[in-house]
């Protein structure tokens, strides 16, 4: 059936997700303490507060799970 083999290649490609987040730590903590500079206090995040942050680490995850990155995770290449 082919909502199986969906299926197996969804759970594959979970299964990498945390070894291609991985690969984006700098990005991920970056967007992450501008979202969190950007809503002290009672101040909530508006769009686009930390659109710069958010491009880069998108593009990194992109770039991980393209297979366009230094040092791809074993099973991805």
């Amino acid at each position: 059936m082919s909502g199986s083999n969906a299926w197996s290649r969804s759970r594959e490609k979970m299964r990498l997700f945390p070894e291609l987040f991985a690969q984006c730590a700098g990005e991920a903590a970056a967007y992450g303490k501008c979202v969190a500079a950007t809503t002290t206090g009672r101040q909530e995040l508006t769009k686009d507060m930390c659109a710069k942050e958010f491009t880069a680490l998108k593009t990194c995850f992109t770039n991980a799970v393209s297979g366009k990155v230094s040092n791809p995770p074993a099973g991805l290449v």
